[in-house]
């Protein structure tokens, strides 16, 4: 049997409501025990705050506009009906979405419709009178003659933008199927004008593929040039949309996760033990002693995220309108600020429970544990998010790490579909002590797309169902997803 390998822990950071929820005894295996393996339980509650803390980001730079969530990112009733309790708003990407928003209690005036959309789609939203978050001049056209043809009232829009490339452009935006590109704005403000008594332009915006504060600043800067030639030819535009990607901290230590991506990159090239299944290299590999390929993962670790993201994205000098702070653009144009928080809205409002069915050894020798769930009931692999769950004990205790088991143990975690692919993570995981069959292991912070993006009926196994959980008199409450609604009930307020 080969020797334990030195601990590469992955600790996930848990907030107040996450770490109460995780320590509540045997409410989690309660619910396991009814309601099955795998769970998801979702904190309502948790939303809103997120949502506050996206408008003291707001405050902070004296701005004005809205905050919609991106309900692409999970689709419990539950956040949504919570969310449609404060003064936030939803983007909706399909025509489920805008039915499911329309019924958890948001106003037409409190939904914006984006992404690629079918005429059904763009029928409901123009019936409707939600704001229409457009993708492409033909969009544009479509949309006008539906409202022509069913004389319906104006409606608002929004264009969305792309390729905000030009001359002296230090900072390229990457491409995007999505949008229309920056430079097209004759022909863009063209198809405005020509929809003038269907349409009402009250925009323009982003929304693009990547991390890097500096491409969305270029980015923001061609929105407000777009706004002023807009506004040289008579319209009135009054919002900048800049889109989602701010960004989610899911671990604890930051040490952790660069030790754990150095220790990889050696594992690829042959320096050290492997540390994934089969030595996956997630998009690493090793080209006889040469590293090649670029890492895969989402970084997770990001001490700078979510609405301190936002914050320090709108604090940036703008260098072609003369080092001006982003923010202050803004202001001195009196230009309203959306934003579409999607991951970043749900940090910490959610974990999927799963239960240890069997503890074996590998053929070399490693720990092998198989759950009761599939890969894609918590999708780490699908969205390259690494860190290592929570190990409750059968009483519903939390087992710590450090304590009289020794060191911690790593792990591989199986999925119970008779596929190999089906791994939970092609990482080893660490432990506190190797599991037992009957107890749970805990994958936090899964709300925001790992929760239920992915998955799946494969081989009539069953999804995750969902349950949401508050804390009302120093207890923890549950009902399922669909059962709850924000109001207050007798036994006190959601």
């Amino acid at each position: 049997m080969p020797s334990t390998p030195e601990p590469l822990s992955l600790e996930p950071r848990l907030e107040r409501r996450l770490a109460s929820l995780l320590g509540a005894g045997d409410f989690l295996p309660s619910l396991v025990d009814a309601l099955g393996s795998p769970l998801s339980v979702l904190l309502p509650d948790q939303i809103a705050e997120n949502v506050e803390r996206f408008r003291g980001a707001y405050g902070t730079h004296r701005l004005g506009g809205q905050v919609y969530f991106a309900h692409k990112a999970n689709r419990s009733s539950a956040l949504l009906r919570r969310l449609a309790a404060t003064d936030a708003a939803v983007d909706v990407a399909s025509l489920g979405e805008l039915q499911h928003a329309l019924g958890a209690g948001f106003t037409p005036d409190r939904i914006m419709a984006t992404g690629p959309k079918n005429r059904e789609f763009l029928w409901l939203a123009a019936r409707t009178g939600v704001l229409v978050n457009a993708d492409s001049r033909g969009e544009l056209d479509e949309l006008a003659a539906l409202v022509r043809a069913r004389r319906l009232a104006r409606i608002r829009v929004l264009v969305r933008l792309s390729a905000f490339d030009g001359p002296g452009v230090r900072v390229r935006s990457r491409p995007s199927r999505f949008g229309i590109p920056a430079g097209e704005v004759d022909g863009l403000l063209k198809t405005v004008e020509q929809h003038a008594d269907a349409l009402e332009l009250i925009g323009v915006g982003y929304h693009l593929d990547t991390t890097s504060p500096e491409e969305k600043a270029r980015a923001l800067e061609g929105c407000i040039r777009v706004m002023d030639a807009a506004r040289g030819r008579g319209l009135r535009p009054q919002v900048v949309d800049i889109g989602g990607g701010f960004g989610v901290n899911y671990l604890e230590h930051a040490g952790e996760w660069e030790r754990y991506t150095s220790e990889l990159t050696a594992a690829v090239l042959g320096h050290r033990p492997p540390l994934t299944w089969r030595g996956h290299g997630y998009g690493l590999r090793n080209d006889a002693g040469t590293l090649r390929g670029a890492l895969g993962l989402y970084p997770a670790h990001r001490p700078v995220a979510g609405a301190r993201y936002l914050d320090e994205l709108l604090a940036l000098p703008s260098p072609s309108f003369g080092g001006r702070v982003l923010a202050t653009l803004l202001l001195e144009n009196l230009y309203d600020l959306y934003t579409e928080p999607g991951r970043a809205l749900v940090d910490q409002c959610g974990l999927v429970l799963a239960r240890v069915l069997e503890v074996r050894r590998t053929d070399s020798g490693e720990p092998l544990v198989r759950l009761a769930m599939k890969a894609d009931d918590a999708a780490l692999e699908e969205h390259g998010v690494l860190m290592d769950p929570v190990l409750l004990g059968r009483d519903g205790g939390r087992v710590g790490r450090g304590g009289d088991d020794g060191p911690a143990v790593g792990a591989y975690l199986a999925g119970s579909l008779c596929l190999e692919a089906d791994l939970i993570t092609r990482r080893m995981v660490f432990l506190p002590r190797l599991p037992r069959p009957g107890e749970l292991l805990a994958f936090a912070n899964t709300a925001g797309y790992c929760m239920d993006f992915q998955t799946s009926r494969a081989q009539h196994q069953p999804v995750a169902r969902k349950v949401a959980a508050w804390q009302e008199d120093g207890s923890w409450r549950w009902c399922l997803d669909e059962q709850y609604w924000p109001i207050t009930r007798p036994g006190g307020e959601h």
